[in-house]
């Protein structure tokens, strides 16, 4: 029909949409692939051009052999063809294909484009090409491009042309100019972009300046742009943040209050990678958190929220009572309860707790429910015994003990609150594990001082060395403490596998909690390995696995200083066990020193300790299903049961946030709870069933069945546990888990066949017929 002379075009124009869809068959592609090319050449009309055009590429996007041959097409019409309808319809289709393949664009390809853009006289268009370029420029495709360039990377077109956008008339079209340049910047070896560095900042410095003034959503959504290439571009060149940081901080000054919260949160993650933002900075920021809060609108509020962020990671966990004197002061003028709590939230994140203590204090009481109540209780709870572990010295290992007891009773007194503050909708499941691990983790940390402290009040004996030559255990030099070190040793390895469990749990996590579990874990494998290098086995242990921990790139400033401990903690043993045997109180006083280190990091409360972005929940439903919860399933030992089980995936207001569910791994389990037939010796493989499945779902919902034998009588309980595999093909352990009763019975031919054996009085029963000795 499109192809015939009889067909109307405007029905041609709707039947040509339909072969985007003939990608499923090589030679199906292929031949509608000659018909839009046939229809290209014979229809010139812009609206038949357009269509077709567009369906090509559609086509070739999901066939992906033809994009190579579908790029240059699109770039002859956008070179060739003057009608602007057909230009943009290229650009689109350009920007498409950028997304979508961008490994795909050769040199050729993205010099075409540059060339396009910088001989293009309309704006319009200009700013197409350059959203396709800035697409393309943060892409493999920008290493293509210049790795098949023999001229310096400032000499090429693509960099003449951002130059030369940056400072266009057109704010969108200078954002996109940064946007490339910040890019290429980033992309380059270092050797060759010394000046061109210095174009970048400068050029993002001249679209700071005059976006910060204008309020106009357009304006802070350039702004936005702006500074998200900012951070990106100190984050890869580090030796450019301090003349950056001071820049945003003299302009603060001037800029309106919307621009100020967007300024304050580059400034927040610029500094959470870099520590740029010094206590010399701190006084400017104070002064303007002091006039800063002049009215009670929600850019006031959130502008007191973003400069308190941003003391508090100048601040480095130790606010002075000058500094906190004023942001009360402006907290109680013109902040809400929300804002107070906002901003408690983010000195509990940066390490602030003795500030933030002071804040949930003061909410306490002005909520209305209880459950807030208790909530806002147990966070405070949680600050104060923070706090007190932050008041450690150096050695002072009685100290640090009396310093462990008052958290663990801040902590114990935290934990029931939050159990009561805890609802059927909101059960916080992840902070009372979280707040449960910790606690376990102070004990053991008080544990681990007491049995170092043991080698001097309670020595090994004077026989010890004797005792060690003849069991030829090494180890019994040191006494008792040896199987109080291998306790310890234990119990820290327990609480790390504890964490993976945790970390393996929180699917609808934020990256920087997932961080944060990650480097709890870490520390306590940490010290179980210094235990065993310093006094169980020092040959064995080694420090290859821990070599690269200083060039780690970090991406905060509690993960910045735990890496540090870790360094320097490792380089202290690894010194330790080349120069003296074990075990003396030099050993023990490095074991305590390390408990000392990971004490004075104050503990960050991340994100999802105190807000959900992201809500996946899974709802199994299982058939067939028993009449009653408390009554089982009836199948005879002959026959094997299906179970069928559905699913349900569902979200909160994000989905896919963080990550998204790619496939639904069903675990099927079931094990014999009482037996009522004769005993008899049955393989142990006919016990249990044990059947694992992966089901990819489809609009949230999935469904599979599995053939569950039960050859042996009696009461079995049968377990379906779900867990999700995300995009990365990580697996996580999200639930649910739901359980059903299955009673299997007696086939009626075994049981007839049974009771006349046992009416002619044979010794011997007739064995079970089952789902295998039928065949």
């Amino acid at each position: 029909m499109i192809q015939g002379l009889d067909t109307p075009v405007e029905l041609k124009l709707k039947l040509i949409p339909m072969l985007q869809h003939m990608h499923h068959d090589a030679g199906l592609a292929s031949s509608s692939r000659d018909l839009l090319q046939h229809l290209v050449s014979s229809y010139p009309s812009t609206p038949m051009v357009i269509v077709s055009l567009h369906t090509f590429t559609q086509l070739a996007a999901s066939s992906l052999i033809d994009i190579p041959k579908q790029l240059q097409l699109l770039l002859q019409y956008l070179k060739d063809v003057p009608r602007k309808a057909v230009k943009r319809l290229a650009i689109s289709d350009l920007k498409l294909l950028a997304k979508k393949a961008p490994h795909l664009w050769t040199r050729e390809n993205t010099q075409t484009l540059c060339e396009c853009a910088l001989s293009s006289p309309y704006n319009s268009l200009k700013l197409g090409m350059l959203a396709v370029l800035s697409t393309l420029s943060g892409t493999i495709a920008i290493k293509q491009y210049f790795g098949g360039s023999s001229v310096p990377p400032r000499l090429t077109d693509l960099v003449k042309l951002a130059q030369e956008c940056c400072y266009h008339s057109n704010l969108a079209v200078a954002a996109h100019g940064v946007v490339v340049l910040s890019n290429i910047a980033i992309s380059c070896p270092e050797k060759d972009i010394v000046q061109l560095e210095q174009d970048t900042v400068l050029g993002v410095e001249s679209l700071l300046m005059l976006c910060s003034q204008d309020c106009s959503p357009g304006a802070q959504t350039i702004l936005k742009t702006a500074l998200t290439s900012l951070v990106h571009l100190l984050k890869s060149r580090p030796h450019l943040s301090q003349s950056a940081v001071e820049f945003l901080l003299g302009q603060l000054h001037l800029s309106c209050d919307s621009s100020r919260v967007l300024m304050c949160h580059a400034l927040s993650a610029i500094a959470t990678h870099l520590p740029v933002l010094g206590e010399g900075m701190l006084g400017d920021l104070v002064d303007l958190y002091r006039v800063a809060g002049h009215a009670s609108t929600d850019k006031q509020q959130e502008l007191l929220v973003s400069l308190a962020t941003v003391i508090f990671v100048a601040s480095q966990s130790s606010l002075s009572a000058e500094v906190k004197t004023i942001i009360k002061q402006q907290l109680e003028n013109v902040a809400n309860g929300w804002t107070v709590y906002r901003i408690a939230r983010q000195a509990s994140r940066m390490g602030c707790h003795e500030f933030s203590s002071e804040l949930y204090q003061s909410l306490r009481t002005r909520v209305a429910s209880e459950h807030f109540y208790f909530w806002l209780n147990s966070l405070k709870e949680f600050s104060q015994a923070e706090q007190n572990l932050s008041h450690v010295e150096d050695g002072d290992y009685s100290g640090a003990m009396s310093a462990i007891a008052e958290a663990l009773r801040s902590y114990q007194k935290g934990i029931a609150s939050l159990t009561a503050a805890s609802t059927p909708l909101s059960p916080l499941t992840f902070q009372c594990e979280f707040i449960k691990l910790r606690i376990d983790t102070l004990q053991a940390l008080s544990q681990l001082i007491c049995t170092c402290n043991s080698l001097k009040t309670s020595p090994p004996p004077a026989i010890a060395a004797t005792i060690a030559h003849t069991s030829g255990n090494d180890l019994q030099r040191c006494g008792r403490i040896s199987m109080q070190m291998k306790v310890c040793m234990d119990e820290f390895r327990s609480l790390a596998a504890r964490y993976a469990e945790l970390h393996q749990s929180s699917f609808d996590a934020d990256y920087a909690t997932l961080r944060n579990v990650e480097l709890q874990q870490q520390s306590c494998l940490l010290v179980s390995h210094v235990i065993e290098a310093l006094v169980l086995d020092p040959q064995a242990a080694g420090f290859q696995e821990y070599g690269a921990l200083g060039s780690v790139q970090t991406e905060s400033e509690y993960e910045r200083r735990m890496m540090s401990v870790f360094s320097r903690v490792l380089e202290e043993v690894e010194g330790l066990t080349k120069k003296h045997p074990p075990v003396s109180c030099l050993h023990t006083g490095c074991l305590c020193d390390a408990v000392i280190a990971l004490l004075k990091v104050p503990l960050s409360f991340q994100r999802y300790f105190f807000q959900k972005l992201q809500s996946t929940s899974i709802k199994l439903a299982l058939s067939p299903s028993p009449r009653t919860p408390s009554e089982p399933i009836p199948v005879q030992n002959s026959q094997q049961l299906t179970l069928k089980v559905e699913g349900v995936v569902q979200h909160g207001s994000t989905p896919g946030l963080f990550r998204k569910i790619q496939a639904v791994c069903l675990n099927v389990t079931s094990v014999l709870q009482s037996k009522t037939g004769p005993d008899y010796k049955i393989p142990l493989d006919s016990k249990t069933n044990e059947i694992e499945q992966r089901v990819e779902p489809h609009n949230d919902y999935f469904s599979t069945q599995f053939l569950l034998n039960f050859s042996i009588l009696g009461t079995h309980t049968v377990t379906v546990e779900a867990s999700v595999v995300d995009e990365s093909g990580i697996e996580w352990k999200t639930g649910p888990k739901t359980t059903v009763s299955v009673k299997s019975l007696e086939d009626p031919y075994s049981q007839q066949l049974r009771h006349q054996l046992q009416q002619q009085g044979g010794a011997q029963p007739a064995p079970q017929r089952g789902a295998y000795t039928r065949f």
